[in-house]
């Protein structure tokens, strides 16, 4: 945690103070007044302000003065002084200072207003597929809503931030394209001589300082996973609703895939007297064919929903669309209706976990049944070796568990 102090800073010591190597954040020394020096772990020393936001329900903002080496004490206390007369008149400093800058280059165009121009004259001539165009179109217009009536000069971190913090977490590939996209239109712009000074949307150096790597979000998961406890009474629950969606989440579950893999999944690519379904690259996340070995229960739906037909054709798991596979949106009101707050996806996790905690199978193994990437070269030759059988034992060991009473353990079902 920060550490503050009482007692006005000097001139030496704000010249002196340095940073120690067991704080694991930045330190933040109080003048006064809300006015702090900041000593990064780095040594670098920059003056912010902390205030109330009276419009966003009191909520505590960062208004950053300068670095030392630029604002001097002095300096730092008058813009301080100043910004603290702008909050008692009722008046946001940030926003003014902002609306400040705004008055010089670029202050007569909004972002929306550039950003449709840009599409319209460097996007549009180099994108030949119109759905990309489209996605280009629907990404600013929508998910960068906010920042449509921002004058293009007057753009900063704080307005960049507000759009991207609210789905970082849970989108983290829409928040990163949508972050892509808000840079190249401010590099266009800087480039026109309509903005002056950094990209606040570009990533190295500046936003990767500040928000955690889309790549690190999705090792990370944030699909709500059910505890594999409780995954045999829900399969119960599950294998007594007679609808498609039902189906398509048992085979999800049975297979440890991935959800838009089970969707997509047609008859094309399963063989059931071999017991294996292979998911052609085109279809998978790594671009790379995956064979996934059948467990009894698995092949028992397949083979119900085949019925007599000789040569079945087309989606195993059809939407009401013709043509067109189920969605996940039925597999999510599907959870819903049976009051489950764990999604899809999440169910590749409770695999994962039961796997570690409850069977001697190797790591190697329930990696390569979840399609994860290969860590190394010996591990590679491991898996084109031997994995497949070993994973066959492991998704039929996977299935007789999900398949297993709990009554004796005393988990009660919770599911209607």
């Amino acid at each position: 945690m920060a550490k503050r102090q009482t007692n006005r800073l000097s001139a030496r010591a704000v010249a002196t103070l340095k940073p120690d190597p067991s704080d694991r954040y930045a330190r933040r020394y109080a003048d006064g007044g809300n006015l702090y020096l900041i000593v990064d772990k780095s040594g670098a020393k920059r003056w912010a302000l902390l205030y109330r936001d009276r419009r966003d329900g009191g909520r505590f903002r960062e208004m950053g003065l300068g670095s030392l080496s630029a604002v001097s004490l002095a300096e730092a206390r008058q813009k301080a002084a100043d910004a603290r007369k702008l909050i008692d008149a009722g008046q946001d400093p940030i926003s003014h200072r902002r609306a400040s800058r705004a008055a010089g280059i670029g202050a007569a165009i909004t972002f929306g207003e550039y950003a449709d121009r840009y599409i319209n004259e460097t996007v549009a001539p180099r994108v030949r597929n119109e759905k990309h165009l489209a996605q280009w179109r629907s990404t600013l217009s929508n998910d960068a809503a906010a920042l449509h009536g921002v004058s293009l000069a007057g753009i900063g971190n704080e307005d960049v931030l507000a759009v991207l913090k609210p789905i970082w977490q849970a989108k983290p590939e829409t928040a990163s394209r949508l972050r892509g996209r808000i840079e190249r239109v401010l590099d266009a712009a800087i480039a026109q001589g309509l903005r002056s000074g950094a990209n606040p949307a570009r990533w190295h150096g500046h936003l990767k300082a500040i928000l955690p790597a889309p790549t690190e979000i999705k090792e990370r998961g944030h699909h709500t996973a059910m505890p594999y406890a409780n995954v045999p009474a829900f399969m119960a629950a599950l294998r007594e609703r007679p609808a498609i969606a039902a189906r398509a989440l048992e085979f999800a579950i049975l297979t440890a895939a991935r959800t838009g893999e089970v969707l997509g999944v047609n008859w094309a690519e399963l063989d059931l007297d071999a017991g294996e379904w292979t998911v052609p690259a085109s279809r998978m996340k790594a671009k790379k064919e995956h064979r996934v070995p059948l467990s009894g229960r698995a092949l028992e739906i397949l083979r119900e929903l085949k019925g007599d037909r000789e040569q079945p054709a087309g989606f195993v798991f059809p939407g009401e669309r013709r043509d067109q596979p189920l969605s996940s949106m039925a597999l999510l009101m599907l959870l819903r209706r049976m009051e489950v707050t764990a999604t899809a996806h999440g169910f590749r996790s409770s695999f994962r976990d039961w796997v570690g905690d409850k069977t001697s199978f190797p790591r190697e193994v329930a990696e390569a049944a979840l399609a994860h990437g290969i860590g190394d070269k010996a591990e590679a030759a491991y898996r084109r070796g031997t994995a497949l059988e070993k994973r066959r034992e492991l998704m039929e060991s996977w299935a007789s568990y999900c398949a297993t009473p709990r009554d004796r353990e005393n988990v009660v079902p919770l599911f209607g």
